[in-house]
């Protein structure tokens, strides 16, 4: 695979500190390090640009840092809804990347490089992840990933509510018989016996009323 020799601008994780001339992947400096502007291109006419420029770049880096560190404290509780696919048992029928985070951070409103996103493996399967964001060498933020397949189950999610339990399933309903008829005293339960009403009589608003027999009084 093609590599590049680069001279570093400020320090970068696990490459350097500002100056040192390291060799990395040819894709890597060229997708991220030299537009993010972390690096040049190791030549004759870059060591003497640095050299010259150095002091300009400490100051520089400085201010990056104290730049980052103020958006972290923004975006410290961010939390990015990732709707995706997914079956039954929640496995994605893809997956969630350090790209599709980056982009979901981007619309939140934060300018975010796919490099910048620490999420370890592929996400594959519903629920709320924690991903690591490095705005600089020296400063990064945490954020929260929610992956469910609507904007309703990551509400829910949020919640503290795990999708695709029975807890989401079962509908609370009132008994229908509580609905039309008053419960039976207990000791007619035990008993066995029902309360009775008077044949010659019912009950309406709490009053007793005599029930019409169809005779008439002569």
């Amino acid at each position: 695979m093609s590599q590049m020799e680069v001279i570093l601008l400020e320090r970068v994780e696990k490459l350097g500190q500002l100056g040192d001339v390291v060799t990395v992947k040819d894709g890597y400096a060229r997708n991220y390090l030299l537009p993010e502007k972390k690096a040049l291109r190791s030549t004759t006419e870059a060591h003497a640009q640095f050299k010259a420029e150095r002091e300009k770049l400490e100051i520089e880096n400085k201010s990056k840092k104290e730049g980052s560190a103020q958006l972290a404290e923004k975006m410290d509780g961010v939390q990015v809804v990732m709707v995706q696919q997914a079956g039954e048992g929640g496995q994605l029928y893809g997956s969630v990347t350090a790209r599709d985070i980056a982009s979901a951070v981007l619309a939140s409103g934060y300018s975010v490089h796919r490099n910048q996103v620490i999420v370890g493996k592929p996400i594959k399967s519903l629920g709320i992840y924690v991903a690591q964001v490095r705005l600089h060498a020296e400063v990064s933020v945490d954020i929260v990933v929610n992956v469910a397949r609507s904007e309703e189950e990551a509400k829910l999610q949020a919640a503290g509510i795990e999708i695709g339990s029975d807890a989401l399933n079962e509908a609370e309903q009132l008994p229908v018989a509580e609905e039309i008829f008053e419960q039976v005293p207990e000791e007619d339960l035990a008993s066995g016996d029902a309360p009775e009403t008077p044949n010659n009589e019912t009950e309406s608003n709490g009053q007793t009323v005599l029930a019409n027999d169809g005779t008439e009084d002569s």
